[in-house]
């Protein structure tokens, strides 16, 4: 019921946040890019609010628990990101005057069919992360309030949707940037709690894990997926009472937590024994995709000029890195306390299952009730941006768009995504949230950099290479899903392909686009990225004195 009520709270504030963009709601500009007003501070917080997803929320330290703490690269690989975005993309995205990414991408080489191909990119991008955040919605509130799993799917589905159609992105700022300090604050302090509430025999223990080999409580599991685990075959929805001092099964293909493979400091992808070539993967698909997100790229063109986009960027760092402190907390603490997590699948749950295992009166229910609310705040905050993205890309780069029309696509986007959460229960939602990371890698990656910064970049360049990243890393997830068998290095660049498909779009990219050449105003429109805006201000100025002086003589 607490966690019910907690959710609920949290829709409530979300709808009433966004009626604040309600009125200033006239525009198809309005709708997607808040009118270019969004002062620096304020897009900071809605950027980190935006960012900071269920993935980051309760992901982060789900994978701590099944993966060990390697998986921390993850984290590494997001912030770092918005480094990247700072340093390559920020402010020349904003002095494009684009408002979504397929809009840049036809003011920057003038081709209608590459805008409707980055607008497909962005559906399937959008709609590989959003089922996630539902998901993550349906399956928290399960766990906290034993309501079926579709409930948690409709409740975002309608909170999302309701808020974007009556506000927009103006609604979606508010929104974000309230709940970035709400979400920050609920996942801030019974962190804490739990740190001071465990004791110092769990600290030491969470601090130097030993290996989950035996039950230390009667304890239930119960199992998301059909596993064998020591010639014994549980099946998905099996509910085993291990007795205490029972051994633990041992599950093909995951470290035991506690165990020196959990504890190594570096990831490998699915235990085939590359760990640095797992790591850096990681870190290229995230740091790249961060780069390449339609709804984060979207956000900067809210900002009244570049300057300002690149003061957002900046600022929004340090609020990342503050957030993405607490995430390791939940992580080995879960290692220490519920290990048993790890073998049945529901790990990502391990956040709001770890306050009632530390105390099952008031105290943990209430810290449990904060953390739900905390975790629909991120789906929230982050599924409004996505959706934005995913209707932006049907309504206004691939139709005629309008404003009602952007209304209608978001309800009508929110169904479909609804619908396809709906059976995803038992999908591992981080392989879809990768492969949106690798397919922003392998595409946009490329477009907006050498967008940006190579003048010889052609549209069948950009064509071809946006197409080689997308069918290469799309192809190799598909593999990783179909092929069981597939072991060492290529099991690990293809479940992580962004190693791999971001450079041969980079050199598809380039060498297409040598084999051409661009249009003669092509070298003009690139440039109009790099001027500042009061170089060009001071410049018309100028002009305008110079015409005047003439006319007076």
């Amino acid at each position: 019921m607490v966690g019910l009520t907690a959710a609920a709270a949290v829709m409530i504030a979300t709808l009433a946040v966004g009626l604040r963009g309600v009125a200033a709601m006239r525009t198809t500009s309005d709708f997607l890019v808040a009118s270019r007003r969004t002062s620096p501070w304020l897009n900071s917080a809605a950027v980190a609010g935006e960012y900071l997803s269920a993935g980051s929320f309760v992901g982060a330290a789900g994978l701590v628990v099944k993966d060990g703490v390697g998986s921390l690269w993850y984290l590494v690989g997001f912030a770092a990101g918005y480094v990247t975005m700072l340093v390559l993309v920020a402010a020349p995205i904003r002095r494009s005057g684009a408002m979504t990414v397929p809009d840049f991408a036809e003011a920057r080489l003038g081709s209608a069919l590459l805008r409707q191909l980055s607008a497909v990119v962005v559906l399937v991008i959008s709609t590989l992360y959003l089922v996630p955040q539902f998901r993550a919605s349906g399956l928290v509130l399960s766990v906290v309030s034993g309501t079926p799993y579709w409930v948690g799917v409709a409740l975002a589905a309608v909170a999302v949707s309701g808020t974007l159609a009556l506000g927009g992105m103006r609604a979606a700022t508010y929104v974000q940037a309230f709940q970035f300090v709400l979400k920050t604050v609920f996942f801030a302090v019974p962190a804490i709690w739990l740190v001071v509430s465990v004791g110092a025999a769990v600290r030491t223990h969470a601090l130097h894990p030993v290996e989950f080999t035996h039950f230390p409580r009667d304890t239930k599991v119960v199992f998301r997926d059909d596993v064998s685990a020591d010639g014994v075959h549980y099946r998905a929805g099996q509910v085993v009472t291990f007795a205490a001092g029972a051994p633990t099964p041992h599950l093909t293909g995951l470290d035991v937590p506690g165990s020196p493979s959990w504890r190594r400091p570096l990831f490998d992808v699915g235990n085939n024994g590359y760990p640095l070539l797992g790591t850096l993967s990681v870190l290229f698909a995230t740091m790249l995709g961060t780069m390449g997100l339609p709804h984060m790229v979207m956000r900067f063109h809210t900002s009244p000029d570049g300057r300002a986009a690149r003061r957002t960027a900046a600022l929004t760092i340090p609020l990342i890195g503050t957030f993405y402190l607490f995430p390791g907390i939940y992580g080995v603490l879960g290692g220490a306390l519920v290990p048993q997590l790890y073998l049945s699948g529901y790990t990502d749950t391990v956040v709001v299952a770890l306050p009632t295992q530390v105390d099952t009166g008031w105290p943990g229910h209430l810290f449990a009730g904060l953390l739900t609310a905390g975790t629909f705040a991120a789906i929230m905050t982050s599924s409004l941006g996505l959706l934005l993205a995913l209707s932006g890309a049907i309504s206004h780069d691939l139709g005629p768009g309008g404003l009602g029309r952007l209304r209608l696509t978001v309800v009508g986007s929110a169904c479909a995504v609804m619908l396809l959460a709906l059976p995803a229960a038992r999908l591992d939602a981080g392989l879809l949230v990768m492969w949106a990371f690798a397919v922003a890698a392998s595409t946009f990656s490329p477009l907006l950099v050498l967008g940006i910064w190579w003048p010889r970049l052609t549209a069948r360049g950009a064509l071809a290479g946006m197409l080689v990243g997308l069918l290469v890393s799309s192809t190799a997830i598909a593999v990783t899903v179909l092929v069981h068998s597939l072991r060492g290095w290529p099991a690990v660049l293809a479940a992580q392909p962004a190693l791999a498909s971001v450079p041969l779009a980079f050199l598809t990219m380039i060498g297409v686009s040598l084999l051409g050449r661009p249009p003669e105003w092509a070298l003009a429109a690139m440039l109009r990225l790099h001027v500042d805006e009061d170089s060009d201000d001071r410049s018309s100025r100028s002009n305008g004195r110079s015409r005047t002086a003439r006319r007076t003589r």
